[in-house]
């Protein structure tokens, strides 16, 4: 790839973490570049059930010479030359191979939604905590540096003030052949379908916006449309904070492409129309309003919203390679620990989600999340 050529312009003082790839996912494309960019890290092997579809990714993709095709799971995950995996597989096949990367001591990068519930998830996280392997799931925004600046306005009580309601939407229309033919249309590959593909980002961009305090309840919205395998292409819900603040979110496949996410407060608002993927990938913008209010006839508003733009060199999943590379050459090279801050906040997204479907299921009443 030509984008590797970037990783000159940085020096490293540890040898790179060394990765393979399990699955030749669509979006192991864009996650294989991800990791030529960072600067810590290398892509070694790509493993699938076959041995020319391994090639062929290889080969599609421009990857160096130097990346060996796998032609099995299991022997990319035996094998003692790589260091961390990232997984791309459908859901349902997470619970078997996750745990299997983490019984082998390969540190995980793995897709979102996590799993397809917190009760298959939990032995995925218990297997990563009793190896000593770091977990992380594959959120990209979460790393882009335009949210640590946002984070910072918000939690600014002079300026924000207390959060008092997040709204937000992620929907792309999907043509015939994704609705027929996509596996996040399949009910035995990813059952959860737009809940765990779109939903699983305005749910974790509600929890973020709440410093990660879990909801009350949820409540999911009437008339979520489903696929005839009864797998949901649409639907919504309401998740209720003890302390009165509220999130509302809408995911689905039926709508434009529309990544929006507002976050409100006493004395500020905080406003992104591209939250998941920057309309570019080196510039992302957002706009934030403090202590508002009407001009003199009611014309306008004084002051006016401020404009933010954050640049960044590395996109954001080249950024969250990074840093999923640099805790593991601290556990690697140093003895550390595995950060749990990821486990848990992936846990945390996955019991809303969890949530939301229990909600639809019995007739849309409120669920009560229990962390």
């Amino acid at each position: 790839m030509a984008e590797e050529k970037a990783k000159a312009t940085t020096t490293t003082t540890t040898s790179p973490i060394r990765f393979g790839i399990v699955g030749c996912a669509e979006i192991a494309r864009k996650v294989s570049r991800a990791i030529a960019l960072a600067p810590n890290a290398t892509l070694v092997a790509v493993g699938s059930r076959s041995p020319d579809k391994a090639r062929r990714f290889i080969a599609e993709n421009a990857l160096s010479s130097s990346v060996r095709a796998v032609g099995s799971y299991e022997e990319l995950l035996d094998d003692p030359a790589v260091d961390a995996v990232y997984m791309p597989l459908p859901t349902s096949l997470h619970a078997r191979w996750a745990v299997a990367a983490a019984e082998r001591g390969k540190h995980l990068l793995l897709e979102k939604p996590a799993a397809l519930s917190a009760a298959e998830l939990d032995p995925i996280l218990a297997a990563c905590a009793a190896h000593g392997v770091q977990f992380m799931d594959s959120t990209m925004w979460i790393h882009n540096p335009r949210t640590a600046h946002m984070r910072g306005l918000l939690s600014d009580p002079s300026r924000f003030g207390d959060l008092k309601m997040i709204n937000s939407i992620f929907s792309f229309y999907a043509d015939e052949d994704f609705l027929k033919n996509d596996i996040r249309v399949k009910p035995d590959l990813d059952a959860l379908g737009a809940l765990g593909d779109a939903g699983w980002y305005c749910i974790r961009s509600s929890l973020w916006a709440a410093d990660y305090q879990l909801p009350k309840t949820a409540t999911a919205f009437r008339n979520p449309v489903l696929n005839d395998a009864g797998v949901i292409l649409s639907c919504g819900a309401t998740l209720l904070w003890e302390d009165g603040k509220i999130a509302i979110f809408h995911c689905s496949f039926l709508s434009h492409l529309t990544m929006d996410l507002t976050v409100i407060g006493t004395r500020g608002s905080l406003h992104v129309n591209d939250f998941i993927i920057p309309y570019e990938e080196k510039s992302a913008e957002f706009s934030f309003a403090s202590d508002s209010g009407f001009t003199e006839l009611v014309t306008g508003w004084q002051p006016l919203p401020s404009k933010h733009v954050v640049t960044t060199e590395l996109p954001q999943e080249a950024l969250m390679v990074q840093e999923f590379s640099r805790l593991v050459a601290g556990i690697r090279d140093s003895g550390n620990k595995p950060e749990e801050k990821w486990p848990t906040i992936t846990r945390k997204t996955q019991l809303v989600i969890d949530a939301v479907k229990a909600s639809i299921d019995k007739g849309f009443e409120p669920v009560e999340i229990v962390g």
